[in-house]
């Protein structure tokens, strides 16, 4: 018996780019970055000074009071899951909420909480610490928050994957629909770490680009003048739907999520297997449960962070996985322009990835000035168009830990 088709019909976002999808899409098409100077006092002691801060501040969006119920992660995700829901036409009351479901990810969660009462206690006493704080800091309040909002009750999960978080939500999104659990899952991810701690830390690990006096330049995949990615944030929500419900109900469909496949390297904390055996799995895995072959894949959003070993780790797997086929796939890197958004990353670009099949355009990289002579890749350094046929893509997605996810979606 064939699997259960999953359709993607709602979508949302708030990003370095834009405060929603279409500012977002019309920003990527351009070329245009997200990364900034970072102007706060404290940035001026860290070594890298420099992020991708979301375009649009939650406090323009949500309603002021119960914007302060939440951590900056959760702000993101009611944002995009409130852009997301209104788009899929979907409906409370028209909803049986035992069969929806909600998978939102995030690689830190309520870390500005945290380190805000951590902050209070020291200085003025247990007494000042809010009562919110752990409902506000955990790392499944963006999700519960999120199921709260349109009344899920099949199940709300928060996984926790470091960089590839996003993505494994998707895939436990699309499981859940496929198991028989769902008709309706809300998934994506959220993150809001542009703080001094995280900053600090990343540029101890000597993972942070410090192009502080160049910053719409940090980001910089697959150039040979690449040191390190561009820290991020934002949110991103896919409404995931059963064909069978979708279709009842008479809803438009972006694209169809095909397959998924989630892998681990065993590898290292930190650093992806040299030549991405782990990710290779994973794009392997998501053809074969999508029933693609190479030559079917015509656009692939990678992970692509613009750190030396990562970019090459995953330019091997690509060619491993799809062989000759690779040399007909158009390759973009978005975090060229939106930094690095760690456990919302594969939400949004899977989000990108959607809107390529949609409008067949396919974003390009930005900063791409002199190529690493070992990607061997087809990289869009301008808009590339895919309006020929029918069209399949691949986001990929890996994260410390070893942890990889690769999400394939196919045209409708």
């Amino acid at each position: 018996m064939s699997p259960t088709r999953v359709l993607v019909t709602g979508l949302g976002v708030t990003t370095p780019l834009g405060g929603d999808v279409p500012s977002t899409w019309d920003a990527l098409l351009a070329g245009r970055s997200g990364v900034n100077r970072l102007e706060q006092d404290w940035a001026e002691q860290l070594p890298v000074r420099i992020a991708a801060e979301v375009a649009v501040e939650p406090a323009e969006v949500l309603d002021r009071v119960k914007a302060r119920r939440l951590d900056r992660s959760a702000q993101f995700a009611m944002i995009a899951a409130q852009e997301a829901w209104e788009d899929s036409g979907l409906s409370r009351d028209d909803m049986d909420r035992e069969r929806l479901g909600v998978a939102v990810a995030s690689g830190i969660g309520g870390i500005q909480t945290l380190l805000a009462n951590y902050d209070l206690l020291q200085d003025k006493g247990p007494r000042r610490v809010s009562p919110l704080a752990i409902p506000m800091l955990m790392p499944n309040s963006a999700a519960a928050n999120v199921g709260l909002f349109v009344g899920a009750q099949s199940g709300v999960h928060t996984p926790v994957s470091a960089c590839a978080s996003g993505n494994e939500a998707i895939s436990l999104g699309v499981d859940m629909i496929r198991l028989g659990r769902a008709d309706v899952v809300l998934a994506g991810g959220t993150e809001a770490c542009v703080h001094p701690l995280p900053l600090a830390a990343f540029g101890q690990m000597m993972a942070l680009s410090k192009r502080n006096d160049d910053p719409e330049a940090a980001s910089r995949p697959w150039d040979v003048g690449r040191d390190g990615f561009v820290l991020g944030e934002g949110g991103g929500i896919l409404v995931l739907e059963s064909e069978a419900h979708a279709r009842a109900r008479g809803a438009r469909a972006y694209a169809e999520v095909a397959g998924a496949g989630v892998t681990a390297d065993s590898h290292d904390i930190a650093q992806p297997h040299p030549e991405g055996f782990g990710a290779s799995r994973a794009m392997a895995m998501a053809l074969r449960e999508a029933s693609l072959a190479p030559g079917d894949i015509r656009h692939i959003n990678a992970h692509a962070t613009s750190t030396p070993q990562g970019d090459i780790a995953e330019a091997m797997a690509i060619r491993a996985t799809l062989g000759n086929a690779t040399d007909g796939i158009v390759v973009s890197g978005t975090k060229s322009m939106t930094g690095h958004l760690l456990g919302a990353a594969g939400a949004l670009e899977s989000i990108a990835t959607v809107l390529v099949l949609h409008h067949r355009l396919v974003p390009p990289t930005i900063n791409l000035d002199d190529r690493d002579p070992e990607i061997d890749l087809d990289i869009a350094t301008k808009v590339r168009d895919l309006s020929q046929g029918d069209a399949a893509a691949l986001n990929n997605s890996f994260g410390f830990g070893g942890h990889n996810v690769a999400i394939a979606f196919t045209n409708v």
